[in-house]
């Protein structure tokens, strides 16, 4: 019998060893994507988005968009990087936007919230937590829907 109590406590001691509490891997090439992604020419024509809707607009959104990315390398770049932490950064990045919101037109909000969605697929970040949503829509859809 206590043979199984040994063998479940060393269980449990290598269980809890190998847990990192909402901590995160960053992916080998994390830092080659991020600069693939600050590179990139941002709010152009592509696909089904028509581009930026005032031209003078761009270098400013892109610096916003650029700053996000800088922040999520650093977090990816950290000690132990974490969803919490991620989750600081696109409140902080989408918050930049603050001031010029009114500037933005659907198309590029979409635009915005797509470039977020990118930053966290390089890191493998599932989600926003409804922040992209509210930025987006005013509120998390995903919340009105709970509710019923």
């Amino acid at each position: 019998m206590t043979k199984y109590i040994k063998i479940f406590v060393l269980f449990l001691t290598l269980s809890a060893c190998g847990q990192n509490t909402n901590g995160m891997k960053t992916p080998e090439n994390a830092n080659e994507k991020f600069a693939e992604f600050i590179a990139k020419k941002k709010f152009i024509a592509k696909n089904h988005y028509a581009g930026i809707a005032d031209e003078k607009m761009r270098p400013i959104f892109t610096e916003k968009v650029n700053r996000a990315a800088a922040d999520f390398k650093n977090v990816a770049e950290s000690e132990n990087p974490t969803e919490k932490k991620y989750q600081e950064k696109i409140k902080i990045g989408l918050s930049r936007f603050a001031e010029v919101y009114m500037e933005l037109d659907t198309e590029d909000r979409e635009r915005v919230c797509t470039y977020f969605e990118e930053l966290m697929d390089i890191v493998g970040l599932e989600s926003s937590n409804g922040q992209l949503n509210r930025f987006m829509y005013g509120f998390d859809p995903n919340e009105m829907t709970n509710k019923n």
